[in-house]
């Protein structure tokens, strides 16, 4: 833990780190149902620095994976492991841990790691956007492939083409197919969670904000 808020913003790595405060957090549908708490710290004793630190439960995988895959027992190894793999500039900046009976990541809030407001964004900073995006998914696939498997996917690609649309038509209709299923699903996991979100005593120091 010490190594990890002190890897930024040229943080002395010797330096005094301090539990402040700790509270309960429900955000985002991806932590209804879950612990997630954020944690005040003070970094050294002369600046007075503080940062926020995000502690997630890390859920078990609901995609299948090959047989031959190395992948991690530990829920929470097996997202730091796939972050560091799809981001490594975030990646390296998060921890495996543990609480009592459960497993949980680790990171710095930060105000660069805030979410995208695609609504907000002019055209070309949007098409930037999905471009990266873009790089980011198609990479991860990509591994999972064999050579010809690859080559195979791009001539698909090209060939179902159309003329007028840059997407082809059937991965258009995927994907309008499932913004429909991810929302119905979105919408159910917050009827079944948000009444009986989980709390947790935890034996965490508090002291007044410096």
């Amino acid at each position: 833990m010490r190594r990890l808020v002190t890897s930024l913003r040229s943080r002395d790595d010797d330096a005094e780190v301090e539990v402040l405060d700790a509270a309960y957090w429900m955000k985002g549908c991806s932590s209804l149902g879950r612990l997630r708490y954020a944690v005040l710290l003070a970094i050294g004793d002369k600046r007075g620095e503080v940062c926020l630190m995000d502690v997630k439960e890390a859920a078990q995988a609901v995609a299948p994976r090959a047989a031959d895959a190395q992948m991690p027992a530990d829920n929470a190894e097996r997202v730091v492991a796939g972050a560091r793999h799809l981001s490594p500039a975030l990646g390296e900046r998060m921890l495996a841990g543990k609480l009592p009976g459960r497993s949980v990541f680790l990171r710095e809030l930060l105000p660069q790691d805030l979410k995208f407001e695609i609504e907000k964004l002019e055209e070309d900073e949007a098409m930037k956007v999905a471009k990266l995006l873009a790089k980011v998914v198609g990479k991860a696939h990509a591994r999972q492939m064999r050579d010809e498997e690859r080559r195979g996917w791009q001539a698909e690609l090209i060939r179902n083409r159309s003329k007028t649309l840059d997407a082809p038509s059937w991965l258009w209709a995927s994907v309008v197919e499932l913004l429909v299923s991810h929302e119905g699903a979105y919408l159910e996991h917050c009827r079944r969670h948000v009444p009986a979100a989980p709390a947790m005593d935890l034996p965490l120091a508090s002291a007044p904000p410096r």
